[in-house]
Protein backbone atom coordinates (compact mmCIF):
# COMPACT_ATOMS: atom_id res chain seq x y z
CA UNK A 1 0.00 0.00 0.00
CA UNK A 2 1.13 3.58 -1.04
CA UNK A 3 1.31 6.17 2.29
CA UNK A 4 -1.29 8.26 1.73
CA UNK A 5 1.30 11.32 2.54
CA UNK A 6 2.81 10.83 -0.31
CA UNK A 7 0.35 10.45 -2.42
CA UNK A 8 -0.77 14.13 -1.11
CA UNK A 9 2.59 15.64 -1.99
CA UNK A 10 2.58 14.21 -5.15
CA UNK A 11 -0.75 15.69 -5.63
CA UNK A 12 0.25 19.42 -4.05
CA UNK A 13 3.50 19.31 -6.59
CA UNK A 14 1.53 18.14 -9.47
CA UNK A 15 -0.58 21.55 -8.70
CA UNK A 16 2.46 23.44 -8.44
CA UNK A 17 3.40 22.73 -11.50
CA UNK A 18 0.87 23.33 -13.55
CA UNK A 19 0.09 26.48 -11.61
CA UNK A 20 3.98 27.13 -12.50
CA UNK A 21 2.88 26.11 -16.39
CA UNK A 22 0.52 28.67 -16.85
CA UNK A 23 2.22 31.60 -15.57
CA UNK A 24 5.31 30.35 -17.95
CA UNK A 25 3.11 30.40 -21.08
CA UNK A 26 1.17 33.39 -20.27
CA UNK A 27 4.97 35.23 -19.85
CA UNK A 28 5.96 33.30 -23.00
CA UNK A 29 2.88 34.70 -25.05
CA UNK A 30 3.48 38.32 -24.02
CA UNK A 31 7.36 37.66 -25.04
CA UNK A 32 6.36 36.98 -27.99
CA UNK A 33 3.69 39.64 -28.29
CA UNK A 34 6.16 42.22 -27.20
CA UNK A 35 8.66 40.74 -29.99
CA UNK A 36 5.98 41.21 -33.06
CA UNK A 37 5.36 44.83 -31.62
CA UNK A 38 9.80 45.75 -31.68
CA UNK A 39 9.53 43.77 -35.23
CA UNK A 40 7.24 46.06 -36.38
CA UNK A 41 8.63 48.92 -34.67
CA UNK A 42 11.90 48.38 -36.60
CA UNK A 43 10.05 48.15 -40.00
CA UNK A 44 8.42 51.47 -39.81
CA UNK A 45 11.36 53.35 -38.22
CA UNK A 46 12.84 51.77 -41.58
CA UNK A 47 10.77 52.66 -43.62
CA UNK A 48 10.80 56.51 -42.24
CA UNK A 49 14.44 56.46 -42.53
CA UNK A 50 13.96 55.47 -46.39
CA UNK A 51 11.70 58.14 -47.04
CA UNK A 52 13.97 60.84 -44.78
CA UNK A 53 16.86 59.95 -46.90
CA UNK A 54 14.68 59.77 -49.93
CA UNK A 55 13.75 63.31 -48.90
CA UNK A 56 16.79 64.57 -48.31
CA UNK A 57 18.27 63.05 -51.94
CA UNK A 58 15.39 65.24 -53.61
CA UNK A 59 15.10 68.29 -51.80
CA UNK A 60 16.94 70.75 -53.95
CA UNK A 61 15.09 69.25 -56.95
CA UNK A 62 11.21 70.13 -56.90
CA UNK A 63 9.59 66.99 -57.90
CA UNK A 64 6.05 65.91 -58.84
CA UNK A 65 4.09 63.46 -56.91
CA UNK A 66 0.29 62.37 -57.80
CA UNK A 67 -2.37 63.19 -56.09
CA UNK A 68 -5.84 62.71 -56.98
CA UNK A 69 -4.60 61.36 -60.37
CA UNK A 70 -3.13 64.71 -61.04
CA UNK A 71 0.41 65.81 -61.30
CA UNK A 72 1.31 68.28 -58.11
CA UNK A 73 4.78 70.01 -57.31
CA UNK A 74 6.22 69.72 -54.29
CA UNK A 75 8.07 72.67 -53.01
CA UNK A 76 10.67 72.10 -50.66
CA UNK A 77 11.77 73.52 -47.74
CA UNK A 78 14.38 76.23 -47.79
CA UNK A 79 17.83 74.86 -46.34
CA UNK A 80 20.50 76.95 -45.81
CA UNK A 81 22.33 77.52 -49.04
CA UNK A 82 19.49 76.68 -51.26
CA UNK A 83 19.02 78.81 -53.76
CA UNK A 84 15.00 80.13 -55.20
CA UNK A 85 16.08 78.30 -58.41
CA UNK A 86 15.06 74.67 -56.51
CA UNK A 87 11.48 76.33 -56.99
CA UNK A 88 9.19 75.53 -59.56
CA UNK A 89 8.64 78.59 -62.19
CA UNK A 90 5.33 79.91 -61.11
CA UNK A 91 6.94 80.01 -57.00
CA UNK A 92 9.77 81.84 -58.55
CA UNK A 93 7.97 84.56 -59.84
CA UNK A 94 5.97 84.77 -56.74
CA UNK A 95 9.17 84.92 -54.68
CA UNK A 96 10.38 87.95 -56.87
CA UNK A 97 7.52 90.01 -56.70
CA UNK A 98 7.59 89.99 -53.16
CA UNK A 99 11.29 90.47 -53.09
CA UNK A 100 10.68 93.36 -55.65
CA UNK A 101 8.25 95.38 -53.15
CA UNK A 102 10.62 95.81 -50.98
CA UNK A 103 8.51 95.45 -48.04
CA UNK A 104 5.02 93.24 -46.70
CA UNK A 105 2.83 92.58 -49.26
CA UNK A 106 -0.76 91.24 -49.77
CA UNK A 107 -2.18 88.54 -51.50
CA UNK A 108 -4.10 90.92 -53.47
CA UNK A 109 -0.66 93.22 -54.23
CA UNK A 110 1.47 90.05 -55.51
CA UNK A 111 -2.02 88.98 -57.60
CA UNK A 112 -2.13 92.26 -59.23
CA UNK A 113 1.38 92.27 -60.13
CA UNK A 114 1.21 88.31 -61.07
CA UNK A 115 -1.77 89.54 -63.44
CA UNK A 116 -4.07 87.94 -62.03
CA UNK A 117 -7.94 88.31 -61.44
CA UNK A 118 -8.14 90.18 -58.09
CA UNK A 119 -11.67 91.57 -57.96
CA UNK A 120 -13.14 88.25 -56.66
CA UNK A 121 -11.67 86.89 -53.43
CA UNK A 122 -12.00 83.49 -54.71
CA UNK A 123 -9.48 84.06 -57.30
CA UNK A 124 -6.88 84.59 -54.90
CA UNK A 125 -7.72 81.88 -52.77
CA UNK A 126 -5.08 79.55 -55.09
CA UNK A 127 -2.41 82.40 -54.94
CA UNK A 128 -2.97 82.44 -50.93
CA UNK A 129 -2.39 79.24 -50.78
CA UNK A 130 1.17 78.82 -52.06
CA UNK A 131 2.37 81.87 -50.37
CA UNK A 132 1.47 80.04 -47.27
CA UNK A 133 3.35 77.18 -48.49
CA UNK A 134 6.14 79.23 -48.95
CA UNK A 135 5.75 80.49 -45.30
CA UNK A 136 5.60 77.43 -43.94
CA UNK A 137 8.06 76.20 -46.13
CA UNK A 138 10.84 78.90 -44.66
CA UNK A 139 10.93 80.98 -48.42
CA UNK A 140 8.95 83.71 -47.06
CA UNK A 141 7.68 84.79 -43.55
CA UNK A 142 3.76 85.63 -42.46
CA UNK A 143 2.99 88.38 -40.81
CA UNK A 144 -0.13 88.46 -38.38
CA UNK A 145 -1.83 90.77 -40.55
CA UNK A 146 -1.87 87.92 -43.18
CA UNK A 147 0.71 89.60 -45.41
CA UNK A 148 3.74 88.41 -46.68
CA UNK A 149 7.32 89.61 -46.61
CA UNK A 150 11.09 87.52 -47.08
CA UNK A 151 12.93 86.24 -44.60
CA UNK A 152 15.84 87.46 -43.55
Amino acid sequence: MVDPDVLRKIVVRRAELNELEEQLVKQLDQVRAEQEELAVAERVIARIAEQFAAADATAAVPAEAQVAGRAVLLIPHRGPGMAQDALPPDYQRIMAVVQDTGGPVSTRQVGQELGLEVTARGKLEPLRGKLSKLAARGWLRKLPDGRFTTRL
